[in-house]
């Protein structure tokens, strides 16, 4: 397995794993994966990684800004996904994994991500990886008429910004 930039050429395949995250009901409150060019002007122009088998794409991850404000340059939301068939592989530990040491060398100090209490393996994943629960947020969306809990973690860099 190897990593890769998520570019306009691979996007197709990653926008296939999103689709699918969508239609769990679990993994996010969009209802339709956005167009690359869409996609592209809400992350971070770096850490966008892919996981590959082959020219397969097997997960991905991504990181958007939390706030324009400078004094927050150093926080960023974590967006991931790995493709259903390779659930429970260790795919998920490997790309979170490698997404955090990048985000170290682009300076990020801390990784916060919102997940939906019925995605009991996203949390375990995010908290394998050293993400902490800190709280959460009530009835925080809507999705197909029913309201949604996010559990809230972070992670903080125990490298950046101390």
């Amino acid at each position: 397995m190897n990593f890769r930039s998520i570019d306009k050429h691979n996007y197709p395949q990653v926008a296939d794993i999103y689709q699918m995250g969508i239609q769990t009901g679990i993994a996010t409150f969009e209802t339709e994966v956005p167009s690359y060019e869409l996609w592209d002007s809400k992350h971070l122009p770096f850490c966008r990684l892919t996981l590959n088998q082959g020219d397969q794409v097997i997960g991905w991850a991504a990181l958007s800004a939390v706030s324009s404000r400078e004094v927050y340059g150093g926080v960023a939301e974590v967006s991931i996904y790995v493709h259903p068939d390779f659930h429970g592989n260790h795919a998920g530990t490997q790309l979170l994994n490698h997404l955090i040491s990048e985000s170290e060398t682009h300076h990020i100090w801390t990784l916060q991500c919102g997940i939906m209490e019925e995605n009991k393996a996203s949390i375990a994943l995010h908290k394998k990886c050293g993400f902490r629960e800190i709280g959460y947020r009530e009835r925080i969306g809507c999705l197909h008429g029913q309201w949604k809990n996010n559990i809230i973690l972070e992670r903080r860099s125990p490298k950046i910004g101390i």
